[in-house]
């Protein structure tokens, strides 16, 4: 077995995250969950983080650092550094630091599913938004509408994360008019394949031509960033999520947004939406990207037909119906 110190373990771990082109902000989170539970399993160990060796993480050293990281922890807290290590240790078996991974010996908190987030309402919120912000209810220093619509109507229409539509250039959209398809690269650089509809191919031809007005160009090259901002360069995260904020409250609707979300409540309401009109969760997982069909059955949960037939036939609706209808007597 070889011997390596934890610190020389993680550094080596995270050097090959890099390599995944992880966001730094991930890569400053693996960091942060690695170097606290090693601080607590070295001052169980009696000794430094600098002298645990990778040798002494066993089962119990793991499980024992884990319950007290666990102390005043959210689930979400825990189960993050529970991945990070797994990852980590997995990774030290590979390198032949450790003859198995301990981590089989730490439970793992169970997260209650996250339901859906759509905008609030009455499932008007949606058109009011693409509406409003069309008519140029945004007000701007240097207004675009075109490029605004654009970006909304993409989130709407495909539920994309942000990740994927800052990704987008111009070569991501393909095929023949009225069969066209647009490629995202998703998590782990997955691929997928997204059918658009005529009314968004139009929508998207018409910010095209925009650009190349605004920026005095006569055309743009398949590499190209799909959306820019008002200076020309790529849209980046903040950006992204400055313009959507200022979309919603320019066509006033910010007060339908749930709380922890901005960009993504545009992803929930595109599969929720979905839902209601009889999409599977099977067909979600696909359009959505996700990994496991889990995810997509939260949003058929939460919209089911079925279930809303059965729920009305509750005969207590009877007698609340002969209630509202008399005045109530």
């Amino acid at each position: 077995m070889v011997l390596m110190r934890v610190p020389q373990a993680v550094e080596q771990f995270l050097l090959g995250l890099r390599v995944k082109k992880l966001s730094p902000h991930t890569l400053a989170g693996y960091e942060r969950d690695l170097r606290i539970v090693g601080e607590i399993a070295a001052g169980l160990a009696g000794v430094a983080l600098e002298d645990l060796e990778v040798r002494a993480l066993g089962g119990r050293l793991v499980r024992a650092a884990f319950a007290e990281f666990a102390e005043g922890r959210s689930a979400a807290s825990v189960n993050r550094a529970w991945s990070a290590w797994n990852q980590m240790l997995t990774f030290c078996v590979a390198e032949g630091l450790l003859e198995g991974n301990p981590m089989a010996a730490v439970p793992r908190p169970r997260q209650p599913a996250k339901a859906p987030k759509p905008l609030l309402g009455d499932g008007s919120a949606s058109a009011t938004l693409l509406e409003r912000i069309a008519a140029g209810a945004r007000k701007a220093r240097d207004p675009w509408v075109e490029r605004d619509l654009v970006v909304l109507a993409l989130a709407l229409v495909t539920g994309m994360r942000s990740a994927e539509l800052l990704g987008l250039t111009v070569g991501s959209i393909g095929g023949s008019p009225g069969d066209r398809r647009i490629q995202v690269v998703g998590k782990g650089g997955k691929t997928r394949s997204l059918p658009i509809e005529a009314p968004l191919e139009r929508l998207i031809e018409v910010y095209v031509d925009s650009r190349l007005r605004r920026f005095g160009l006569a055309s743009l090259p398949r590499s190209a960033a799909l959306l820019v901002d008002t200076r020309g360069e790529p849209l980046r995260r903040g950006g992204l999520q400055y313009l959507v904020r200022q979309c919603y409250r320019y066509a006033g609707v910010h007060d339908r947004v749930q709380r922890g979300t901005l960009v993504h409540a545009l992803r929930h309401e595109f599969a929720t939406r979905l839902a209601e009109r009889g999409a599977s969760a099977h067909e979600l997982m696909e359009l959505l990207g996700h990994s496991s069909i889990v995810t997509g059955q939260a949003y058929v949960a939460s919209t089911a037909r079925e279930v809303r037939r059965a729920a009305s036939g509750n005969p207590a609706y009877e007698v609340l119906g002969r209630l509202g209808g008399g005045g109530g007597g």
